[in-house]
Formats: structure tokens, C-alpha cells, sequence
């Protein structure tokens, strides 16, 4: 018989509650594909109660507290990263130097400029680093993705992208949040990144944004609300709202396109159940509208998902999705929503470059939203 494939050898850098809660069910979900070798962090207590939590889903790891002794020790081929935002470039790059693939947590970098500095990483050392950007790979997102890129719903024409979550002032008493310097930014960074993701994952791209953002509520260095209006190359229009205010919490994508209404509703991941779809008025075609509403699979939206997806590309070889310049543009779509909201003018694709001050920091250095000296 032949011998079963050798499995990749992973290691988590942090050991918070979002590799606890999400990166372990992952690798347990893979574990014939993956095998968790090692586990790093500064605080000994995490690491203790991530060691627990690891031996009950059935995996062990050896411990450290230094990442780039990790890396020289354990050689892992593939390295997920939850740590504070700050850390992720930083640490990005230290791990596909070593020779690893990267998948990091959202954002993978602070700004446009530090995310081409992984690219140039990447280009250096033929490794590549994913963003964790999960409700991508949900079945109900990949059907739905497939529906409007193939013309089967018809032309994109207006779309919705709403975020509108609820964050109390005990929040952001977690040090690094709400700060340019250590999260980047509000929840245009922080939380609707996701959605707005997802928006452009099935749009395709866009070329021009118009937006607004304020400090309504907490005080914070960076926005608690942000809204923007975007033209996307195909000549849909959409409204994207990413709220920290809003006590109703919901996550939500609405594309109308010529010959029906997709809709997402959920709040921190979906299923098939989750999607909906609305024919147009005196359409009339029965099996057509039933092979939109029903998935080939159903795959809920999670962590596992996207592992998943990044072993089978490298496995095949090929550039991991949610990589490379498909990442980046949604990073590029953060910095402009920021730059049009804090200069008042409309930004479009591909202006934010060298000598921009949007390219090296979100905020733009812009007098009423840097960070205070």
C-alpha cells in the first residue's frame, strides 16, 4: 500500500481567543493534512491555558516564548498568526523568511505600505502569507460568487454592505484598540472589514470611493462609524456602513442584480440557510430559481473553511487565495474609505501610492484624526 502523504508541520503564533476559539477547531478539523508542532506567546498563562484547551481537541505542541526561536527550532512550514494587529507584518515576514506560509488574522498589515513590504518578502522568498478573511469560503459565498461571475443572476447593479455591531466603553479598555498605531484603525479596520471583503469578493473591482466617518460615541483615536458609497468596474453601485454603535447587531450583503435580489444576513458567520434569493417580478423560471437556492454543498463560513482552501492550493502548488494582490485590494479599499472620509473628496483604485500619506498610515497624518503627541 502506499504510504500516506507526509502532513505539514503548523505552528500558532499567540494563543489568545482567537486561535483557541478558531485556529484549534481548524487544525483539528484537518488534522490528517496538518500536524500542530509548536505554540508561541510572551505570556506564560496563555500558554498554559491554550495547552489545556489544545490536549482536550486531541493536539500537543511544544512551547515557546520568542517567535523567531520558534522558527529556527521547530521549522514549521506553515505559521498562523492572532496576534494584535500591530504584530502581524512584523511577524509576517519574520515567518516567510523562515520559510513558512502565513495565514494571519485580519488585518494582515496597518497600512498599504507595510502590506507591499510582505509582498516584496513574498517575492524574495517564494512563501506567501494569506489574511484571514473566512466568510469568503462558506459554500452559500463560493455558489453566490459563482452566480454573479458567471451572468446567471445578471448584471450587478446595486449592492448594500453593512456591519453594524455593538462595542461598550469596557471594549476598548483592551489597550491596543481604538489606537491608529496598534489596531490600525475603527471598525473599518477592525470589524467591517470582513463584510466589505466579501462585498468586493463577489463584485469584483472597484474604482472610485466617497465616504464619511466620525467619533459619535467613545473616545478613540480612530472613527466609531464610517459609511461610503462605491462604484465597482462593472458599474454597480454600493453603500458600505461599519458601525461599533449600533445596539440591533447584524451582518449584511444585499446584490441586485437584473434578474434577482442575493441577500446575506448573519452575524459572525453563515451558512446556505443564511443566503437568500429573491427572483425578479414575472420571471417564471422554476428550475432555474431552484438551482440558485441550492448549493451544490454546505460548507458554514469558518476558520476550517479557509485552511482548508489554503492546504488544497498548497498542495497543488499554487498561490493560496486570499493572498497577494486579491488581499491587497481590500486593504487599498480601507485606506481609500479613510482618505475620502478625512479629506472630503472621492478616491479612486490604484491613486494611493509612494508620497501619499494614506500609503504609510490610515489615518493620513490628517490633523483632526492622527494620533496625539
Amino acid at each position: 500500500m502506499p504510504s500516506p502523504p507526509s502532513r505539514l508541520r503548523a505552528a500558532v503564533v499567540g494563543t489568545g481567543g482567537i486561535v483557541t476559539g478558531s485556529h484549534l477547531p481548524a487544525l483539528r478539523a484537518h488534522a490528517d493534512r496538518v500536524e500542530l508542532v509548536a505554540a508561541v506567546d510572551v505570556a506564560p498563562e496563555r500558554l498554559a491555558a491554550f495547552r489545556r484547551k489544545a490536549g482536550e481537541a486531541g493536539l500537543a505542541a511544544e512551547e515557546f516564548t520568542d517567535l523567531g526561536t520558534m522558527l529556527r527550532e521547530a521549522s514549521p512550514d506553515l505559521v498562523l498568526i492572532g496576534t494584535p494587529p500591530s504584530l502581524h507584518g512584523e511577524q509576517t515576514v519574520a515567518a516567510l523568511e523562515a520559510g513558512a506560509s502565513v495565514l494571519c488574522e485580519k488585518p494582515l498589515t496597518l497600512s498599504l505600505a507595510e502590506y507591499d513590504a510582505v509582498a516584496a518578502a513574498e517575492r524574495a522568498t517564494g512563501s506567501h502569507a494569506s489574511v484571514v478573511f473566512q466568510h469568503r469560503y462558506g459554500s452559500g459565498a463560493r455558489h453566490a460568487r459563482r452566480l454573479i461571475a458567471g451572468g446567471e443572476l445578471g448584471a450587478p447593479l446595486v449592492a448594500h454592505c453593512q456591519t453594524t455591531w455593538y462595542r461598550d466603553r469596557a471594549y476598548y479598555t483592551v489597550p491596543w484598540r481604538g489606537r491608529w498605531a496598534t489596531e490600525g484603525g475603527g471598525p473599518t479596520m477592525g470589524h467591517g472589514i470582513h463584510q466589505f471583503d466579501l462585498l468586493l469578493h463577489l463584485l469584483g473591482e472597484w474604482t472610485e470611493v466617497r465616504a464619511m466617518a466620525a467619533r459619535l460615541v467613545h473616545d478613540v483615536e480612530s472613527e466609531d462609524v464610517s459609511t461610503a458609497l462605491v462604484r465597482f468596474e462593472n458599474g454597480a453601485l454600493a453603500t458600505v456602513v461599519n458601525s461599533v454603535l449600533s445596539p440591533d447587531e447584524v451582518s449584511r450583503i444585499r446584490v441586485d442584480c437584473a434578474e434577482a435580489t442575493v441577500e446575506l444576513t448573519h452575524l459572525y458567520g453563515h451558512s446556505n440557510g443564511d443566503w437568500v434569493y429573491t427572483p425578479r417580478p414575472g420571471l417564471g423560471d422554476d428550475a432555474r430559481v431552484a438551482r440558485w437556492r441550492t448549493p451544490a454543498d454546505d460548507l458554514p463560513s469558518s476558520h476550517a473553511a479557509q485552511l482548508g482552501a489554503l492546504l488544497d492550493a498548497l498542495e497543488r502548488g499554487e498561490r493560496p487565495p486570499g493572498s497577494g494582490q486579491d488581499a491587497r485590494r481590500t486593504v487599498e479599499f480601507a485606506a481609500a474609505l479613510y482618505k475620502s472620509a478625512f479629506t472630503g473628496r472621492p478616491v479612486l483604485a490604484g491613486e494611493i501610492g509612494e508620497g501619499d500619506p494614506y500609503y504609510t498610515a490610515m489615518h493620513g497624518d490628517h490633523p483632526d484624526w492622527r494620533p496625539q503627541r
